[in-house]
C-alpha cells in the first residue's frame, strides 16, 4: 500500500488551526503528516512537530519559499524542529550541507518548479536526469509536483522520476492527487507516497461527504484498494 501523507495545508499554506486539527483527526490514526514552511509562526510549528511525533507519525515539511536564501532558511528551520523528512527546494548541495549530521532526510523537487503556488516546468528527460543526480548526492528520494506540470504528462514524469531514482529511493507525488483513479495511476507509475491537503479540506475528494474525518478515511480506503 502506498503511503498517504496528509498535509495540514490549504492553498500551499499551513492552516492556522493546525494544532486543533491534530486533535480532531486523531481517531483516524494517520501515520504520515506534513505542513508547509509558511502560514503559522515557528512556535506553532515546533508544537505541531511534537504533536505529530507524539501521535507516532512521520513528520514532513515542504518548502514553498521562492528565493534561494529563504529555501536555505526553511531547511534550517526543519533541521532545528527535528522534522524527519524535508520536501521541496532545488538547492540540493546547500540544503544537504544544512541538514548534515541531523535526523532530517531530504527529498528535493526534480524538474523546473517556479512560482507560488508552484508549477512544474521541465520534461520527463529533465526529471530523470535530476533524480539520477539526487541519488548521486545522497538524497533519500524526491518530491515531484507531477499534476502541476506545464510541459509534460504527469504520469510520464512519475515514471521518469522512478527510473532516475532507481528501485530503492522514496518517490513522493505532491499535489492534486484528488481521486482513487489518480492514486492508482501514480502507484502504477512507481510512486511510494502521495500528498493531499486542500482536497480534504474543501471536501472535493469525497464530494458527497461533509466531514474531514470522512474524507481522510476514504483516502486511506482507496490506498488499500488501489
Amino acid at each position: 500500500m502506498m503511503d498517504f501523507i496528509f498535509m495540514l495545508t490549504r492553498d500551499d499554506r499551513t492552516v492556522e488551526d493546525s494544532l486543533d486539527l491534530m486533535r480532531l483527526i486523531e481517531p483516524v490514526g494517520l501515520k504520515h503528516l506534513g505542513f508547509k514552511d509558511i502560514g503559522v509562526p515557528p512556535a506553532v510549528l515546533k508544537t505541531l512537530v511534537a504533536d505529530i511525533h507524539g501521535a507516532g507519525a512521520v513528520s514532513y515539511m515542504e518548502v514553498v519559499s521562492t528565493t534561494s536564501e529563504a529555501c536555505l532558511q526553511s531547511a534550517r528551520i526543519a533541521r532545528d524542529l527535528g522534522v524527519q523528512r524535508l520536501l521541496g527546494g532545488t538547492q540540493v548541495d546547500e540544503i544537504l550541507e544544512v541538514l548534515d549530521g541531523s535526523e532530517t532526510t531530504y527529498f528535493p523537487f526534480p524538474g523546473r518548479p517556479v512560482g507560488h503556488p508552484t508549477k512544474l516546468g521541465g520534461t520527463a528527460a529533465d526529471v530523470e536526469a535530476d533524480c539520477r543526480g539526487f541519488v548521486g548526492k545522497g538524497c533519500a528520494g524526491c518530491d515531484i509536483l507531477a499534476y502541476r506540470a506545464t510541459e509534460a504528462d504527469p504520469i510520464d514524469l512519475v515514471r521518469a522520476a522512478r527510473k532516475g531514482l532507481g528501485p530503492d529511493k522514496y518517490l513522493i507525488v505532491a499535489g492534486a492527487v484528488t481521486s482513487v483513479e489518480r492514486i492508482r495511476a501514480v502507484k502504477a507509475a512507481g510512486a511510494d507516497a502521495f500528498t493531499i491537503g486542500t482536497a480534504v479540506f474543501n471536501g472535493s475528494y469525497s464530494p458527497s461527504k461533509g466531514s474531514i474525518l470522512s474524507q481522510l478515511r476514504d483516502v486511506l480506503a482507496d490506498c488499500e484498494s488501489a
